[in-house]
């Protein structure tokens, strides 16, 4: 069996690796490093908890044993996806590189840019960064990357998730190009493949696991939820959850349960707090020094459950995870590897599960194509239960308070006050023109409702305020006017030949009608004479 010592490595890092604890290497780390130490890039394919951190961190400690650092030109550079890989990368490299004179400096969001300004002037060996944090120091004129030898970028699928690929390639334009490259991945997806062509130079290809796979000391179980009603799905699984907890009982030591969206991070911690588990969310939207005292918690002992978004499906080196629980299915299939990829960790073994509903077969067939196998199914223990832990109002109440929000509810009245009223009474004036009884017409029948409106309106505004009425008549005879084409005749486009039954004037038998009708002013414009009942 191959050991650190047979691997070339510089004795000081023997010497720390021994005081880790570490005798033999790891697979991806006994074929990666002797080719590291040559000098040559290294592109490794391993799914997570490999020892892949150890592969590139011991062999760079070695190479970069000669030589000093200059201000603001680091001498190697790391990059990683989430701030939680990189202090991981940076608390490894503390603990390999203790008995050396190496520098390092970690930029990551959510820490102050002084701190890190003074480590940077100074001069690092080794700058560890998140793409984002890196390319502001960059761009400040804070860093110069031309003096970097050896460049390594870890958990390349998860920066093409995380859409960190543009910001990957920009930084490898700002590196020269003799750099060595370390290329580490747990997933190949074809983008991940263009760029090892386009920036790695003939690298050696080392992939000590079948891509995609599995690791066989994690017991994998699938639960499938079928929930009463569908409105009911979030509450049934949060108590299929604590049903499964409570079954593990004393086996699950801590664990790490996953959700694929923030907002229910904070829910099912909540919920688990409220029924007397020791509970703890982490996602992207905490602040960094929240993020950074639940880790230790976990670390310590302190919390036993881990609430987590994806964020911390990398990066989180923690070989005692018993359980980790999948709440939510992941969409992207390659998720669902990093995610039961924290427990079974280091020979260890572990468990595995995952929460389904009949919505989710689309995401657990594609699942199961990644893997190459089938998930187990598992069912719930017997003799438990499971109830929703917040009751759900009934559908009919919901439909009681739509309407009320709904727009008719403004409507309504108007249309019941229209319908209500009654129809008004036609009275013929006397005219001193003469009329043709048979050939009168009936009133046409859009001239009432019309008319019906515009008094209601006008005695509303009557009573409300006496200027709104004046404006409302002056609005109105101005839109007539414009009808009218700027004249005082109502009839448009009949010449000098008006029919009889327009010269009639009509009035409503209302006493609330107003005399000075625009009616009429007209009638009595275009006839001789009147006469009032």
């Amino acid at each position: 069996m191959t050991k650190f010592s047979d691997l070339a490595l510089d004795p000081r890092v023997l010497k720390a690796v021994a005081e880790a604890g570490y005798e033999s290497p790891t697979p991806i780390q006994e074929q990666a490093i002797p080719h590291a130490l040559e000098g040559r890039d290294v592109l490794g394919i391993a799914q997570t908890g490999t020892g892949k951190t150890a592969s590139f961190t011991l062999p760079m400690i070695t190479l970069l044993g000669k030589g000093r650092a200059r201000a603001r030109m680091p001498r190697s550079l790391v990059l990683a996806p989430t701030r939680e890989l990189a202090a991981q990368v940076a608390e490894n490299f503390d603990v390999y590189a203790k008995y050396t004179k190496l520098t390092k400096a970690l930029l990551i969001g959510g820490v102050a840019f002084g701190e890190q300004d003074k480590l940077i002037d100074r001069g690092v060996d080794v700058l560890i960064a998140t793409p984002g944090r890196l390319l502001d120091h960059f761009e400040r004129g804070k860093l110069l990357l031309q003096g970097v030898q050896i460049m390594v970028v870890d958990e390349a699928d998860r920066m093409l998730d995380m859409g960190f690929i543009p910001d990957i390639e920009k930084i490898f334009s700002l590196t020269p190009f003799t750099r060595q490259t370390f290329f580490y991945s747990a997933t190949m997806a074809p983008e991940i493949e263009r760029i090892t062509n386009t920036f790695l130079s003939a690298a050696v290809k080392i992939e000590v696991a079948r891509q995609n796979s599995t690791s066989e000391t994690i017991t994998q179980k699938l639960i499938e939820v079928k929930p009463s009603r569908k409105d009911r799905s979030f509450a049934e699984k949060r108590a299929v959850l604590r049903a499964i907890i409570r079954a593990e009982g004393a086996s699950c030591t801590n664990a790490i349960i996953f959700c694929n969206r923030k907002m229910d991070v904070d829910v099912v911690a909540k919920s688990l707090k409220q029924h007397g588990f020791n509970a703890s969310p982490i996602h992207g939207d905490l602040d960094q020094s929240v993020r950074t005292r639940t880790l230790e918690g976990f670390r310590d002992g302190t919390v036993h459950l881990l609430v987590a978004s994806d964020v911390a499906a990398r990066g989180l080196d923690i070989p005692a995870v018993s359980h980790v629980f999948n709440f939510d299915v992941p969409s992207h299939p390659e998720d669902y590897v990093h995610r039961i990829g924290r427990t079974g960790r280091a020979g260890r073994e572990g468990k595995a599960f995952t929460l389904s509903t009949p919505a989710d077969a689309k995401y657990l067939a594609a699942i199961e194509t990644l893997v190459g196998q089938p998930i187990p199914r598992g069912e719930l223990p017997e003799g438990i239960e499971v109830k929703a832990d917040r009751p759900v109002k009934a559908a009919e109440d919901d439909s009681v308070e739509k309407p009320k929000r709904s727009r008719s509810r403004t409507r309504t009245p108007k249309a019941e006050k229209v319908k209500a009223a009654p129809e008004p009474v036609a009275v013929v004036e006397k005219v001193v023109a003469p009329v043709v009884a048979e050939a009168q017409p009936e009133p046409e029948p859009r001239r009432a409702p019309r008319d019906e409106r515009s008094d209601d309106r006008r005695t509303d505004n009557r009573r409300n305020d006496s200027r709104s009425d004046s404006r409302g008549d002056t609005r109105n005879d101005s839109r007539n006017d414009n009808r009218r084409g700027g004249g005082n005749d109502r009839v448009i486009g009949m010449g000098d030949h008006v029919p009889d039954f327009i010269l009639r004037s009509f009035r409503l038998e209302d006493n609330q009608t107003d005399g000075s009708d625009d009616s009429d002013d007209v009638a009595e414009e275009n006839i001789s004479e009147s006469t009032d009942e």
